[in-house]
């Protein structure tokens, strides 16, 4: 028997062993998307206690204690942080098989040096532990980045962002670690939402462009990308319910702007047309930036109405949307391809459905401009786990070029989740060492390390093309 998370933790083989210590392990991080807050970089917090850092915001988390039955209280509630840790002490011994339970204890591994197991028994043990290591100054945000070897990350932007805490942080010298925006209009383009349209006037305000025309928009969010790329954006990212294809000419796009403009509701159809229309201009315009488009996809937000009305988005209550869209997102990237305005293009589904049918669109739109222009995203959100990152590369290697992988990012708010990175590089790595050891590909250590060496970071620094 194995000890539990030893060092060869999910390596089985000698060869997945030595691919992840000889060569996955010593790589940098490139965090290209993540919802951490600048601000808390630009400041360099330091958090007060272990429930700061892991159950403030950590939707994944509430949903597991939620499972466990756990009183609200003690999730978004009023309780104290230490009455928090301790029911997510007693909800993790039932996590067996989820991530969760594995993330959780590589953070107290890597960060704090405990290698027991976290339960309702030793929850006070491990909190006094955590939360005198939170002190120390090593512990710090950045510091908690630097010693997690991360060399460049991607926060996530609104259009109307006045982006001042990566000016500050770009203007320090005493910290080497690249903090880049990265550009996601879902509030300029959600045109069938309540606040649309205060959202629209706070769009005309900081771009100095009054938006009373789908053309006026268009003229604001290029005026608000060129202030984004002057900053060091050249990434973007959009979060879809499903992936839309329904064009119309430019006055029928105006109408339905205006419609919207006076008030009225639009129907599901206009909303659609619209959105293509937003989507083909926003993707030319990355093609002309040489910006890489992010599309994520295949999500039901917001499904609990009632805990919706008392906490608000992103709470924990989303789901996977079985919707497939294979061929409404081949005829999109078709329509930017036609003109030669197709930008580089990662595309994630939350429907681990869709994993052959986005392998198969790859292969439809690669050029010679980049290579692998167009790539999978890995596993998102609830596909981020053992089953789910192995199901995801053996698809794209079946479909596709696994070699050109761009690999791993902790889509995360949390500073302690680069270990989200050790986690994918040993699957990686124990399903890549198995198809040595079963003879289904060379040993052949030269191109293997190539091969390990790009899914972990080198391909996504080729690929954004960052300057390191």
């Amino acid at each position: 028997m194995k000890q539990f998370m030893d060092k060869n933790f999910l390596l089985s083989t000698e060869t997945a062993q030595t691919l992840y210590h000889e060569f996955a392990a010593k790589m940098p991080v490139l965090d290209y998307h993540c919802h951490i807050n600048p601000q808390e970089i630009a400041e360099d917090r330091k958090f007060e206690n272990i429930t700061q850092v892991w159950l403030g915001g950590d939707h994944y988390k509430w949903r597991q204690m939620r499972s466990n039955g756990i009183d609200e209280k003690y999730i978004t509630g009023d309780a104290s942080d230490r009455e928090k840790f301790q029911k997510w002490a007693e909800t993790l011994p039932k996590a067996i098989g989820n991530p969760l339970y594995h993330w959780s204890h590589l953070e107290l591994q890597r960060y704090f040096g405990y290698t027991g197991t976290l339960n309702g028994d030793t929850a006070e043990e491990v909190w006094n532990l955590c939360n005198a290591k939170l002190q120390e100054d090593s512990m710090s945000v950045r510091n908690l980045i630097k010693q997690s070897n991360v060399t460049l990350i991607c926060t996530t932007d609104d259009p109307i962002d006045s982006l001042e805490w990566h000016k500050k942080i770009a203007e320090d010298d005493s910290f080497d670690v690249q903090v880049l925006p990265a550009w996601r209009p879902d509030k300029a383009m959600n045109i069938e939402k309540p606040e649309y349209l205060d959202y629209l006037a706070k769009l005309s305000k900081v771009s100095g462009i009054e938006i009373k025309t789908f053309a006026d928009l268009k003229a604001a969010l290029s005026n608000r990308m060129d202030f984004f790329a002057s900053m060091g954006c050249s990434v973007s990212d959009h979060a879809l319910n499903y992936v839309m294809y329904a064009p119309a000419s430019e006055e029928e796009i105006e109408a339905i702007f205006a419609k919207r403009l006076s008030g009225a509701s639009i129907t599901a159809e206009e909303e659609l047309t619209f959105k293509t229309a937003f989507m083909q201009f926003v993707g030319k315009e990355y093609h002309k930036r040489n910006w890489v488009m992010q599309l994520h996809y295949g999500c039901k937000r917001d499904n609990n109405v009632f805990r919706y009305n008392q906490l608000g988005p992103d709470t924990g209550f989303d789901c996977i949307n079985n919707y497939a869209p294979s061929a409404s997102m081949a005829d999109f990237l078709n329509a930017l391809n036609a003109t030669d305005e197709l930008p580089k293009t990662i595309i994630y589904s939350l429907n681990p459905n869709d994993n052959a049918s986005i392998g198969t669109i790859l292969g439809c739109f690669q050029d010679p401009t980049a290579v692998g222009k167009i790539q999978q995203g890995s596993a998102w959100w609830f596909n981020d786990h053992k089953t789910g990152m192995t199901e995801q590369m053996i698809s794209l290697a079946n479909l596709g070029l696994l070699g050109n992988f761009i690999g791993m990012l902790t889509d995360s708010r949390s500073f302690l989740s680069y270990t989200r990175h050790e986690y994918f590089r040993r699957i990686m790595c124990e399903l890549i060492g198995g198809w040595v050891e079963n003879g289904e590909y060379p040993n052949d250590p030269k191109q293997l390390e190539e091969i390990v060496k790009g899914i972990s970071y080198n391909n996504a620094v080729r690929y954004f093309g960052f300057k390191l």
